[in-house]
């Protein structure tokens, strides 16, 4: 998969793909059926599959003061768009400017000059222009008026009628919940850190850990967990058991998660995972 970043307008080799729509916070199985269904067009029509989505989330340029609540960085969201067959991903700069593009704009500027897209699928409740006023239905309208195909999906729900949503999986995260948070995703919920050099007192009791930082992601309730580490250099994943929380008592760097690797005797410091 290749990602195009920024706003200006792409080459003629890159244009007239099939796009799916949104911010795509998790790539939950929500976002699955989306990313799905365009992929399904995209087929059909003989053109390549793309993702259309927005670095960074708007909510962080509008809500700056609030705690951290997204679900991936968007070096994880590309891994797990890039899963699911998508060829291209487009992802465009949010700033103050794009803020103010209004949602009549948004089709003919965007989509059409910029992206020059051949059809588009998107959520029932995806939103875009000046103050969210772009709706999917307003969508449909400039679609037939530009000419981009636009197809609109409705909720994704649960056997119990429960849609899928990030929100659902951030409260799952947040209660300590992995395996709520695991059954939306449709896989593990998953962080990249860099292992940071610790105080070293596991060593003295024949129980080393690496420390992992979360940063700028949701916070998981306070706890001790099973994980899998992979180190990115390798690839290669390991079985272990984590905690989760502070040490206001010794040398506090705020929360952590301290990982202990089963069987694992090998230097991971500054390494990624």
């Amino acid at each position: 998969m290749r990602i195009i970043s920024g706003n200006n307008p792409i080459g003629p080799a890159d244009r007239g793909t099939v796009a799916a729509l949104g911010n795509f916070d998790g790539v939950h199985l929500g976002h699955r059926s989306v990313i799905q269904e365009a992929g399904r067009i995209a087929r059909e029509l003989g053109v390549p599959l793309s993702v259309l989505t927005f670095e960074p989330h708007p909510r962080m340029l509008f809500q700056q003061d609030t705690a951290p609540f997204r679900l991936t960085d968007s070096v994880s969201r590309a891994e797990a768009l890039s899963d699911f067959g998508v060829e291209l991903l487009f992802e465009l700069a949010f700033d103050q400017e794009f803020s103010q593009l209004s949602a009549e704009d948004f089709v003919p500027r965007i989509l059409v000059e910029m992206l020059g897209l051949r059809h588009v699928v998107c959520g029932y409740d995806f939103v875009f222009g000046h103050r969210r006023r772009g709706t999917p239905e307003m969508l449909e309208s400039h679609g037939q008026d530009t000419g981009i195909g636009v197809t609109c999906m409705g909720a994704v729900a649960e056997s119990d009628g429960a849609v899928y949503s990030s929100t659902r999986v951030r409260q799952c995260i947040a209660e300590g919940d992995p395996r709520g948070a695991a059954e939306l995703l449709g896989r593990p919920w998953s962080f990249s850190a860099t292992v940071e050099q610790g105080d070293q007192r596991g060593r003295t009791i024949g129980f080393p850990t690496c420390n992992l930082r979360i940063v700028d992601l949701v916070q998981p309730a306070h706890g001790v967990y099973a994980i899998q580490v992979r180190v990115k250099a390798t690839r290669i994943g390991f079985p272990g058991v984590a905690n989760f929380g502070r040490r206001p008592t010794v040398n506090d760097r705020g929360a952590l998660f301290e990982a202990h690797l089963f069987d694992v005797e090998r230097d991971l410091y500054n390494q990624g995972v």
